[in-house]
Order: C-alpha cells, then structure tokens, then sequence
C-alpha cells in the first residue's frame, strides 16, 4: 500500500518524476533560476537558513548557493532518484517525503515553493500553505504559474497534475501574519535568462 495520500504525490514519486528528473538537468536551468532569485532578494534583508519544499535536484537551491554562500540550505523531496542527485551535491540537508508531512525540524528565514504547488491536489493545498508558513521564520516565496481564477491545465496528456491559480493571494488570505513585499515575473521570451512564465511572490512575517 502506498505512503502518500494523492494521486498527485504517487505520480511524482514514480516514473513520471523520474523521468522528469532526467528532463530537469543542466547550467542552462540554474541560470534562469539564478536571474530570478537575485531579484528576488534584493527585497530581503539578511537570510543565512532557505527550505525549498519540492526541490526536485536542487536547480533553485544551486542557484541560491552562488547568491548566499553561507547559506544553509534544506530540501524536501518526494523523488527517491532526485533526492538521491541532491544528496550528491553534498552542502544541502535532504528530506526525503512529501511536503504535506516532511520538514525541517526548525523554521528557516526563506521557505519557499518553485513550480510544485501546481502539481498539488486543490484539497491539500491549505495544508502546503501551512507548511510553508511554519517552515519560515520570516520569508515565504511562492513560485507557480499565476492565474486569477483557479483552473486546471493538461500536462503531458494527464488530467488533474497541473493547476494554475492565485497561490500567493490564497497563502496571504490564509496566514494574515504575512503580507506581500514583492513580486516579479520570468518570461519564456527573455533575451538573456528565459524561464517558463513564472510569477514570484516574496511575502514577508509581519
């Protein structure tokens, strides 16, 4: 019998996650993230602790690594092969399960989500944002496919794996000890560091 709960969490912790792994990797993909986040945190002040829930093989945290040297950094990973990849990397504290009852034992000043809350059953996703607001002690980024009414997206010729909807203002209605300090967007078409239509939500701990 399986450990998780979802649908959504059995496909990614299988081979669909795994193959998406293999599609994930490269310098290419660390740069865009690295374009992003540098703006990012230009609206922080200092962060010396980052949990990236749903870090996949740590392209975001890889990029946080060359922005915060100092950083310490967290990820939690359902994917056993992803978890493995980021494992190697050899600086980032690995938590293997879903985000739904995986975390850091304490809160780190940055706790954050890069296109995961899309893949994650519209029932569940009060329990994400609970995981988000706990695991931070001052930051939350959320960084998803924006759109202001909830709606669902085919992906890769499955049903109910992709939604798009407004994950940040959902997280605020819910957690009013945060409120928005930035936000920002990554275009396909960027000249220099094209991403995949991100929109980015820096939320600050009142």
């Amino acid at each position: 019998m399986s450990r998780f709960e979802t649908d959504q969490e059995r496909f990614w912790a299988g081979a669909f996650g795994d193959d998406y792994v293999d599609r994930s990797q490269g310098a290419f993909h660390i740069a865009s993230r690295t374009a992003m986040w540098s703006r990012a945190l230009r609206s922080c002040g200092a962060v010396g602790s980052i949990t990236e829930f749903g870090a996949n093989i740590g392209l975001n945290l890889r990029a946080l690594r060359s922005l915060l040297p100092n950083a310490e950094l967290t990820g939690v990973e359902i994917n056993a092969k992803a978890a493995q990849i980021l494992r190697e990397e050899g600086t980032i504290q690995v938590l293997e399960g879903s985000l739904f009852d995986t975390a850091p034992s304490a809160p780190s000043d940055l706790a954050f989500t890069y296109g995961v809350l899309i893949h994650v059953d519209p029932a569940r996703l009060g329990t994400a944002y609970g995981q988000l607001a706990h695991g931070s002690r001052r930051y939350v980024v959320i960084a998803e496919y924006y759109n202001p009414v909830p709606t669902e997206v085919i992906y890769r010729g499955h049903s109910e794996r992709l939604y798009k909807r407004d994950f940040a203002g959902e997280f605020l209605d819910a957690h009013s000890d945060f409120e928005l300090r930035d936000y920002g967007f990554a275009y396909h078409r960027d000249p220099v560091f094209p991403a995949d239509d991100v929109t980015w939500f820096l939320m600050e701990r009142r």
